[in-house]
Parts: structure tokens; sequence; C-alpha cells
């Protein structure tokens, strides 16, 4: 049996102790500093407070002090912090693995260069690291449409574990994998790592429909605006495999659950959508971010601010086109600079034939 640690304890980190600890398996949980609570909970009560769950036997949780103690003789490391915490995370693990240990990183997004050049952020927790220690950890990652609190209750969740060995790859999927924890692998880790960051940009867009309708008093009406959150949905989707082509990876991949998949789940709702639906009924984003969504973690709204910038020192290099992502392009005007929703159609799909 293996022994797994991860860093963070938030609700998917432990949601993934599930499948692991039925196996068998050891599961440590540390705890960020923000974490202090959880990890408070899970020592006296054995309950995570924010999915409101009994972790299961096999799991132990660790205040952050103790991370190293919890990092001894581990198989599997993986980090379970959002991407705002990435730069901690690349200092943390610098310190705290082992040569030849295998990662499998949770956490989704990108960085970029002043240039516009972007990095999936495994590639950024890497290069905090020593050289010769980084190129000798197995880097992994799991994208693919999961809500946490449905993997910890057991329903049906479909994923793939992307790196760069298949060996390794399948090693850590059988250590997750069970009749309700589906887990594909695959070798096009960057193209996967691509599609998990860029679809939290358009499940931002995925609200605007229903915040029209309110803003309209249509919330109840018969006929909705499904017809224009397919376009946009159709649209973004075109955008996350151009991102994929882009940033060298496979572009196949965004068609399955690593881009489109993931990219629908999350368009269903959360933070994202609700952000959206804000704006939708007319609120400047920079009041949804102040006033009426104050402090909360917004992923999407992350990546377009990153993905967004990346774009025009792109442009002015002649690496993408001034056409290419009008949509990514437009939601950036959208979270930076408060222009109003006024979607650019005419913009979208130009090069059918």
């Amino acid at each position: 049996m293996a022994t797994i640690v991860m860093l963070g304890a938030g609700i998917m980190a432990t949601a993934l102790s599930f499948p692991a600890s039925e196996n068998g398996h050891s599961v440590r949980l540390v705890g960020t500093f923000l974490d202090r609570e959880i990890v408070d909970s899970i020592q006296t009560t054995g309950v995570h407070p924010d999915l409101g769950l009994k972790v299961n036997e096999g799991v132990t949780a660790y205040q952050l002090e103790d991370a190293e103690e919890a990092f001894e003789g581990v198989d599997l490391v993986m980090s379970g912090v959002n991407s705002f915490g990435v730069e901690w995370i690349g200092e943390q693990l610098a310190r705290l693995m082992k040569p030849n240990q295998k990662f499998l990183c949770i956490t989704k997004g990108m960085r970029a260069a002043e240039d516009g050049t972007m990095q999936v952020l495994p590639d950024t927790i890497k290069s905090y690291m020593d050289p010769e220690l980084a190129e000798s950890i197995s880097w992994n990652a799991i994208t693919g449409p999961s809500i946490a609190g449905e993997l910890a209750v057991h329903h049906d969740t479909a994923v793939v574990f992307c790196g760069h060995d298949k060996n390794d790859l399948e090693w850590i999927a059988d250590l997750f994998r069970t009749d309700y924890y589906h887990v594909w692998t695959s070798t096009d880790f960057v193209g996967h790592e691509t599609g998990a960051a860029t679809k939290n940009i358009y499940a931002f867009a995925a609200g605007f429909a229903e915040g029209l309708l309110k803003s309209q008093g249509k919330a109840d009406n018969r006929y909705v605006m499904y017809n224009y959150g397919a376009a946009l949905f159709a649209q973004g989707q075109k955008e996350l495999r151009s991102f994929v082509t882009l940033m060298g990876g496979n572009p196949a991949s965004a068609d399955g659950l690593g881009g489109v998949g993931d990219m629908f789940v999350t368009s269903m709702g959360g933070r994202n959508v609700k952000a959206g639906t804000l704006v939708g009924q007319g609120v400047p984003f920079s009041e949804v971010r102040d006033q009426h969504m104050k402090g909360v973690t917004l992923e999407g709204v992350a990546a377009i601010k990153v993905i967004g910038k990346a774009l025009g020192p792109l442009t002015e290099r002649g690496v993408v086109k001034p056409e290419e992502y009008p949509l990514c392009r437009f939601l950036y005007s959208v979270v930076v600079e408060d222009a109003p929703l006024e979607i650019p159609w005419d913009t979208f799909f130009h090069d059918l034939t």
C-alpha cells in the first residue's frame, strides 16, 4: 500500500482522499496557514467542515508546522492549493520533496511572462526547485470535470491523469481508481493542463444569460437564453482548443474530459458563474469584486487576467493574430476595464469555411 501526502486540506484534496483511502492507501492532509480550523476539525471530530463529511479511516490531518513529519517516507506528493497560492506551494515543495518522488498537481491555472509567454502551473512550481531535484521528480496532474462534493459522496466522476511517463501515470491512477472514480491517462501533459486552466475563463461568461434575464425581469419566463449561452460556450470551446494548440498540446485533448468536459461542469454553477451573473445584471465587475463578492476566490477571473493580458504582447509579437481569441479579449476588457456587456458577436467563428 502507498502513502500519499496532500499539501492543502481544502475540499478537493480531501475529496480525493476518499477513493485513495478506500483502496487501502494511507493519506496525509497537510493544512496551509489558511486551513488551521479545517485541520483542527478533522483532528478532533473527523469531519471536514466545508465538505460536511467525515473523512475515512486511514486519513490523517497535520498542521503546517508538522509538514516535515507528514512528508516523511511518502510515495506520492499532491498539491491542493488554488492558483493564487502556487508560488507559496513552490517554495514549500522545494524544501519538502525528495529526489525521485512522484507529484500529482490538483492546482489549475497559468502564469505569463511580460512577453506573453505562458506557463502551466506545474512548471511554475518546478521553477522554485533546485534543477537537479526538479528533473528527478515525476510531474503529473489531474484534469477533467470533478466537483469535490460529488466525488466525496461517490457520484460517478471521470477524469484524466496526465503526465510524461505512461508507467508512472498508470501506477498513480491505480491508487485512485474505484467503481465511481474513473481515471484515464494521457501523456499530453501540456494539452490537458492548458485545457484545465483556460476552461475557467469561459465559465465566467456562462453566468451572463441568467443575469440578463434577471435584469429584464424575465427570470421565470418560459423562453430563456439557451441560444445565447450555447453560442458563448461554442466560441469558448473553439478558443480553448486554440489555446491547447498554441501551447503545443494535442488539440484533440480539448474535445474530451480535460477540455470541453471540464468547461461544461464549471459552467453549471459556482463562484465564477455567480460573478458572471452579476455582470449580466449590469453590475460593473469592479463592484462585483469589491462589494458583492469581496474576498471570494474567482479562478476564472484570475485566468482571464493572466491569459487575457498575455494576448496583448503575443499579438504584438505576431505569435497570435489580432482576430484570434475575441471572447477571451472581450472578457479581459470586462474584468479589467469594466467594459459593458456588449458581446462582439461578429468577431466569433471568423474562420469558418
